[in-house]
């Protein structure tokens, strides 16, 4: 939804897919950090923190409080809150791999729908085949966890029709509307999670951390995706976008020591191997975007 950076002299020296991997690595190593403040905050208070600092940032770069809100802005802000808890909550019972790859399962169905074709047909038989393996794993372990990554990635879903309609916003665009609506999620998500990081008030190190999630997990991705996509043709970027899960998994294991079982993999690598067959066809997507809004 981001598409108005400021251009950097600097920046255009960067191959766009240097940017790409930049966004892979930040989009899941904040959560992966987040992880570890778990301890301290839990979960809810690591989502508020998130989002808070998030805002903040935004709202000191862009000022968009001089912006009105409309419908699609504060619907945007409440799923966004929501959204950002229920993910923390399912990496706090689910790998993270797991939670990655279950939340690209409507990116595909929205994309299928978008452009029917065998191909996408089968890119779909793939990614179901894939969510099926991970959450057969840990249903019965963890069965709110599965149900609560479902949840987010039932809101990532809404997350892409409201994005692409502020994108498209007439009055509002890019990282205006994203800051106006981040800071809408902020007072959204204080009554769910606010009192939750009530005990971080008093600890430096948890704010810290919470600022430094926010960062890594919203504002640097968001950027780093638009000098990406600034120059990379959408079949190569959406192309690329299919290693996410698999960068999550990787994340996972390094930083959080969560190895993989061999059917854990095997979902991930059907759920990439999904996104990567899936084909685009953006004219249709954007019609389809326009019937579910």
């Amino acid at each position: 939804m981001v598409h108005d950076v400021i251009a950097v002299p600097a920046a255009r020296r960067v191959p766009p897919h240097a940017w790409f991997v930049g966004s892979a690595v930040f989009h899941y190593l904040g959560p992966a950090f987040a992880v570890l403040l778990f301890v301290r905050v839990g979960p809810l208070g690591t989502a508020w923190l998130r989002i808070a600092a998030a805002a903040l940032v935004l709202a000191a770069w862009r000022r968009p409080w001089t912006l009105v809100a409309d419908r699609t802005l504060w619907a945007l802000g409440a799923v966004l809150a929501v959204m950002n808890c229920c993910f923390y909550l399912a990496i706090d019972r689910l790998p993270l791999g797991t939670v990655a790859a279950i939340e690209f399962l409507p990116v595909i169905v929205l994309a299928a729908l978008g452009a029917r074709t065998r191909r996408n047909g089968a890119a779909l038989a793939l990614a179901v085949a894939g969510v099926y393996l991970l959450t057969g794993v840990r249903f019965e372990g963890e069965p709110l966890g599965v149900a609560l990554a479902f949840a987010n990635a039932a809101l990532f879903a809404l997350y892409i029709v409201l994005a692409h309609k502020t994108a498209r916003h007439p009055a509002i665009t890019g990282i205006d509307g994203l800051g106006l609506a981040m800071l809408i999620a902020a007072v959204a998500v204080t009554p769910i999670a606010g009192w939750a990081v009530l005990p971080a008030l008093t600890d430096p190190v948890a704010i810290l951390a919470g600022v430094g999630v926010g960062v890594s997990s919203s504002v640097i991705p968001y950027v780093a995706d638009q000098l990406a996509m600034r120059e990379l043709p959408r079949a190569t970027y959406a192309l690329m976008v299919s290693l996410l899960p698999a960068t999550a998994t990787v994340i996972g294991v390094v930083v959080l020591a969560q190895l993989p079982t061999a059917a854990e993999l095997a979902g991930v690598g059907l759920v990439v191997a999904g996104v990567a067959l899936n084909e685009h066809d953006p004219d249709r997507e954007t019609r389809v975007v326009e019937v579910v809004s």
